[in-house]
């Protein structure tokens, strides 16, 4: 029976359009949701009980403080069958994470976090793409299919498969759970009424003995799949960090989230395509898109339309006067669309600036632990589809099939058609199988560009084509134990081949240096297929800026750039002219390209440069962390969004007061001295305790670690300041002591 207070809401505002079961909500229900509430940004719906808030600013300060407004409600109010109690107690159904609280939240997601790491899940792109191209292989010919049921479901459904190392077996078991769970998590503010209360509860449980079978078998494993991963963790006294029931609960969430919500967004994501056929033929001639093109699509319709949270406080939101008890349900396919925050917010446009910018994975302490994941899988997904199927739509007559639930609706199906007489049979492809997804290459020819840097052209050793790749693209180079980045700039573009340039680096890590001295003409080297985290945006002009080996990005945007007839001009600068490399090739280019040795010029004034602001133009910059930060400065007035820039290594934290300190790490029985210069992070990683990180930057959540005593310099952006006062958790990836007094933590 819940427990939510009942509210008079005779005087409370409401929205009287709203019908979380309506054929409207199902449809578009960021629409309907704002629709339904006109100019009221906080409502009280009757049916739930609860709150419903709109406004972006609202829903960021109700996310970031779990103190305030606790997450415990989204399982503390789940009814467990009284015929599963005994199986199923109240306090274990309280622990699924999305229904928890800090630091019983926090112990499970460290050991949950390691399954879920950005570079194990990119390691997995490459197996994604392979299993996409193997489901499609089975109905391409067809024209016609349920996408969501047989693509969508079953490329999510293979690929936890394969994180949690499951066998097919399985799979209809793994199937079924994914609506099970979420029915479950739903009745903790929607009744689930009988006969189907019942039956999902026998499956639920039945499921849940299985996966604590798996578990207990694991518990020794040293294999690196995801329940071995979480069945062997323990903690400082020896004992298992997480019960074999507990990790099986965990299983199920992922079971559910890693699965429906990324095939949710990738159906999605084909009906706003299908009104906007200019970003497929975009996306197709740039693969680096689709990722914008999930992200896109999370923001107009988040897969679960609502976070819910209890206020612990009274507090005013919207105008509307909440008190501590009532329930607070999180719009989030509302606060994505908050014109006070995002323009044209109903356009489906994946040119936004930050097409991350918005709630879709929530924030705080309950941002999505597989949003890695997601990102991957969907961007993945959609690229293969509509590479493999041409002219894919929706059908003309696809329905509205869902499991109506308001909290998370669960679509069941989406019937799509495409041009079967128009495809080219992906049978028999040869896949990458490296789940690194490296090949070799023959280097065809060595160049030295400048002093100290010198050019590869490398080549398929068989006369294969290259991956296509765009500017701002980059590769890994393998290079013995070594992997290093490097932009591609091949002259005009070319398609046949990809050049590198690379600096020596005399105090740099050894990569370079290794590049330099041991790679010569004709020998082969291993390096990854492209990838372009700086994309260059269409415009009608950009000015370009590089400094030293930072030109090689630009050097291909200008190209670009050229080639589409778009106006643009650029700073090349270096410490010397005998250091600048490809400077014969820019001076094909004419006054377009300004050299700016420092020798002989010295320092641009970019004041000067960018003191006026220039309509329609975007500026694209990559060098050293010392020009960045002039360029920024320089045109800080120019509108949001003008700049972009590519580090080559992380921004930098004020470190000018910085001493050295001890941690004592009461887990492991170790202290540790930490310099100045090193984290506690890095330090912890050289004397081999188990942690994990992922940003290393303060904002993931990864490191997250208890602390025991000590005053603490944060230097995150998550903890709230109160949060930092308490001091009951630090980042270790970037906060340190606080005057170098030492510290204790749970490590």
């Amino acid at each position: 029976m819940t427990t939510t207070p009942v509210i008079d809401h005779a005087s409370r505002p409401l929205a009287p359009g709203f019908d979380p079961m309506s054929d409207a909500y199902y449809l578009d229900p960021t629409r309907h949701i704002t629709e339904a509430r006109g100019d009221v940004d906080t409502f009280f719906f009757p049916y739930l009980n609860a709150w419903i808030v709109n406004r972006r600013a609202d829903a960021e300060f109700v996310l970031s403080d779990w103190k305030k407004f606790s997450s415990a409600s989204n399982a503390g109010l789940i009814t467990v069958p009284d015929a599963h109690v005994e199986t199923m107690p109240s306090e274990l159904i309280s622990r699924i994470l999305v229904g928890s609280d800090p630091m019983g939240h926090t112990i499970a997601r460290r050991v949950a976090q390691k399954g879920f790491l950005q570079p194990r899940i990119e390691a997995l792109r490459p197996e994604i793409e392979a299993r996409a191209h193997r489901i499609l292989d089975n109905f391409e010919s067809l024209g016609e299919i349920d996408l969501l049921e047989n693509y969508c479901l079953e490329l999510t459904t293979q690929t936890l498969m394969a994180l949690m190392d499951l066998g097919l077996e399985y799979v209809p078991m793994m199937h079924q759970l994914r609506d099970d769970f979420f029915q479950v998590l739903a009745s903790a503010q929607e009744e689930l009424p009988e006969p189907r209360r019942s039956e999902v509860w026998d499956r639920y449980v039945k499921t849940q003995l299985v996966l604590r079978g798996i578990v207990a078998q694991r518990r020794e494993s040293q294999n690196d799949d995801l329940i071995s991963v979480m069945a062997r963790d323990k903690d400082k006294d020896g004992n298992y960090s997480l019960s074999e029931a507990q990790i099986a609960l965990h299983l199920s969430e992922f079971a559910a989230a890693g699965t429906d919500t990324t095939a949710q967004a990738m159906a999605n994501a084909v009906l706003f395509l299908n009104d906007s056929p200019g970003t497929i033929a975009e996306a197709l001639d740039d693969s680096a898109l689709w990722q914008r093109v999930f992200d896109e699509t999370v923001r107009r319709r988040p897969s679960s339309p609502f976070a819910s949270r209890r206020s612990n406080i009274d507090v005013t939101l919207g105008g509307a006067e909440i008190k501590a008890g009532d329930m607070v349900w999180i719009s989030l396919a509302s606060v994505n669309v908050d014109p006070d925050h995002v323009e044209r917010p109903f356009e489906f446009d994946i040119h936004r600036e930050d097409p991350r910018d918005h709630l879709s994975f929530t924030k705080g302490r309950h941002t999505c632990l597989g949003q890695p994941l997601a990102r991957v899988q969907g961007a993945v997904g959609l690229e293969v589809l509509y590479e493999r199927l041409p002219g894919l739509h929706p059908a003309e007559n696809w329905e509205l099939d869902f499991i109506r639930m308001a909290l998370l609706p669960v679509r069941r199906s989406l019937q799509v058609r495409w041009d079967a007489k128009d495809i080219v049979s992906g049978n028999g492809r040869e896949l990458p199988a490296d789940p690194q997804a490296r090949q070799q290459l023959r280097v065809s020819s060595r160049v030295q560009e400048s002093d100290g840097v010198i050019s590869l052209s490398l080549v398929d050793p068989h006369g294969e084509a290259l991956p296509s790749w765009t500017p701002g693209s980059h590769i890994d180079v393998v290079v013995g134990d070594l992997v290093r980045q490097y932009s591609l700039c091949t002259p005009n573009g070319d398609q046949g081949a990809w050049r590198i340039g690379i600096l020596k680096e005399a105090n740099g890590r050894g990569g370079s240096k290794a590049i330099h001295e041991t790679i010569q003409e004709g020998d082969l080297i291993t390096v990854s297929h492209p990838r372009n985290n700086f994309a260059l945006l269409p415009s009608r002009r950009y000015i370009f800026i590089g400094g030293g080996i930072g030109v090689t990005p630009i050097l291909a945007m200008a190209t670009q750039a050229e080639h589409d007839g778009a106006e643009w001009s650029m700073v090349y600068g270096g410490r010397s002219l005998a250091t600048m490399a490809f400077t014969q090739e820019l001076q094909t280019h004419g006054d377009k390209v300004r050299l700016a040795p420092e020798e002989t010029e010295g320092y641009v004034n970019f004041g000067e440069l960018l003191g006026e602001i220039q309509p329609d133009t975007l500026i694209y910059c990559c060098g050293p962390e010392p020009l960045l930060k002039v360029v920024e400065a320089a045109s800080a007035h120019w509108p949001s969004g003008s700049l972009h820039v590519e580090r080559f290594v992380a921004k930098e934290f004020d470190t000018g007061g910085d001493v050295p300190f001890e941690v004592e790490c009461v887990d492991s029985g170790v202290t540790l001295s930490i310099p100045v210069g090193k984290s506690i992070l890095e330090v912890a990683e050289a004397e081999g305790l188990s942690v994990i990180s992922s940003c290393g930057e303060g904002t993931c959540g990864t490191c997250e670690t208890p602390v025991v005593e000590g005053e603490v310099d944060h230097r995150d952006s998550i903890l709230t300041d109160e949060e930092k006062v308490e001091c009951e958790s630090m980042f270790i990836c970037v906060s340190r002591s606080k005057g170098g007094c030492p510290l204790k933590l749970s490590l």
